[in-house]
């Protein structure tokens, strides 16, 4: 009993949010996916969708990567943060388009995957294309999960779990702040 309590705890701790991985937002302040330009490279602004991906990956320096992103977003996408649920209303449904890494702009989800599961974060069921979604095991916090992050940029994404709903089964659970949104219109 004991045992089970103690597991349900860290499970919850984990999923909302870390002590280690706190952000330094408030409820009234989402977390932004803005980024700050770079030289040479896209800001969040000027980010294009990467549909055709030929596989090169993009990789910056710790202090390019500070650089380009907001605060948050580089807690969560180059330290593996988790932001707090429900900080985003990208976790609703919303309109048609597609989602990519708010870091690369690589093409990771589809508006028709996506679905309400209830935990306050973005969730979808398949990514766009597989070889798009980097997997790890993540041992962290007394669990084993799997992690996902961008498999250009490397960048974290979130955690994939098998309580999804049909066809696949899975739920890949995503901070907001790692995505970008493209409105269909817009493509």
């Amino acid at each position: 009993m004991l045992w089970t309590l103690l597991s349900t705890a860290l499970l919850s701790l984990a999923c909302s949010s870390s002590t280690e991985n706190k952000m330094a937002s408030s409820p009234e302040q989402p977390l932004s996916t803005q980024v700050t330009p770079l030289q040479g490279a896209q800001s969040t602004d000027t980010l294009q969708l990467l549909k055709d991906w030929d596989g090169q990956t993009l990789e910056l320096s710790d202090r390019e990567w500070k650089d380009r992103m907001s605060p948050e977003q580089y807690q969560v996408t180059r330290q593996h943060g988790t932001e707090r649920a429900f900080s985003s209303p990208m976790h609703q449904a919303g309109p048609k388009g597609s989602y990519a890494c708010s870091a690369c702009g690589l093409w990771l989800f589809d508006s028709d995957a996506k679905f309400d599961s209830g935990t306050g974060w973005p969730s979808f069921y398949q990514p766009a294309e597989d070889k798009h979604i980097g997997r790890e095991r993540d041992q962290r916090y007394g669990m084993v999960r799997t992690e996902v992050h961008c498999a250009r940029c490397k960048s974290h994404l979130g955690h994939v779990f098998e309580d999804g709903p049909a066809p696949t089964g899975l739920r890949y659970c995503i901070n907001a702040v790692s995505l970008k949104f493209f409105s269909a219109a817009d493509q």
